[in-house]
């Protein structure tokens, strides 16, 4: 098997503008929208959509998988430029965004499972790895409890995103953050024990 050459400039950028677009339209117009229409709202030809993206179902498995980098990617930057504890709240945000983007392509998704694909192959694996290195780095940091599972994390962060309000997801990211932080561990007990 031959490595595909990496992409020009300009060729990347096309490529990300179709992505971009196709999660848009997705969400806005359902499952059915025309691929001639994600052209040309990016701007680019149809021929330029085909050369990246042969068939719809490449198209939505692309651009599914486009969002589970960017969240999964973020996180080497995220600690290079941010204390572990801020990369990791950070990073939740970030997840709070992919799960929206996710939804949104929702009907493209199923349609896609439908025709025999599975745009999910590893995603739960990649989550994880990116919560293990969040956690990781809080944990040598000493801010971090180094006794959650992150996949508890990671269920955590998916309950959190059925909320509708962005406020109070939010303010539950922000009392998960307060259960992860180091020294807030308790002796199981009914709340407001005696």
């Amino acid at each position: 098997m031959t490595e595909a050459r990496p992409l020009r400039a300009d060729a990347r950028r096309n490529r990300d503008k179709v992505l971009a677009t196709a999660v848009h339209a997705f969400a806005t117009e359902g499952a059915d929208v025309s691929l001639e229409a994600i052209a040309k709202a990016a701007g680019v030809g149809i021929g330029t959509l085909y050369r990246h993206f042969p068939t719809r179902e490449a198209l939505v498995a692309a651009a599914y998988r486009n969002e589970l980098d960017r969240i999964v990617g973020a996180v080497p930057e995220l600690l290079a430029g941010l204390p572990p504890e801020a990369a990791l709240r950070a990073w939740m945000d970030l997840f709070v965004g992919y799960m929206h983007a996710k939804r949104d392509l929702g009907d493209a998704l199923r349609a896609l499972i439908a025709s025999g694909g599975d745009p999910f192959a590893q995603s739960r694996e990649r989550l994880i790895g990116a919560v293990v290195d969040l956690m990781a780095a809080g944990v040598a940091a000493g801010t971090i409890r180094d006794d959650v599972p992150p996949l508890d994390v990671l269920v955590g962060l998916g309950g959190i995103t059925t909320s509708a309000d962005p406020a109070q997801a939010s303010r539950l990211l922000d009392l998960l953050m307060d259960g992860l932080r180091h020294g807030t561990s308790r002796p199981a007990g009914p709340p407001g024990g005696s």
